[in-house]
């Protein structure tokens, strides 16, 4: 059964998604700005979701965790919940 691990960061704005992808491709640190910035619960982990499976997520969300590149940070994906930065940290089919 097809799995992965990820890590996000949730915002309200495509803008502020988008700034902070900025930020990350500058060097910033994702979990820090994920603590920082991320209205997900999440964000205390460092956007750390853990492991799930196709599914158990929504489909914009599992659409990028299970096709785009691991180690990538891809966003901003837009779900009933916000913009969402997406970095893949592992997967396994």
């Amino acid at each position: 059964m097809a799995s992965a691990s990820a890590r996000h960061i949730l915002v309200a704005t495509q803008e502020e998604c988008e700034d902070i992808k900025k930020q990350i491709e500058n060097g910033a640190d994702f979990a820090e700005l994920a603590k920082e910035r991320s209205q997900c619960p999440s964000g205390k982990q460092g956007g750390d979701l853990g492991e799930f499976a196709p599914g158990q997520m929504v489909k914009e969300f599992d659409q990028v965790v299970f096709t785009e590149e691991i180690g990538k940070v891809c966003g901003p994906v837009q779900t009933q919940f916000g913009y969402h930065l997406i970095e893949i940290t592992a997967r396994s089919e």
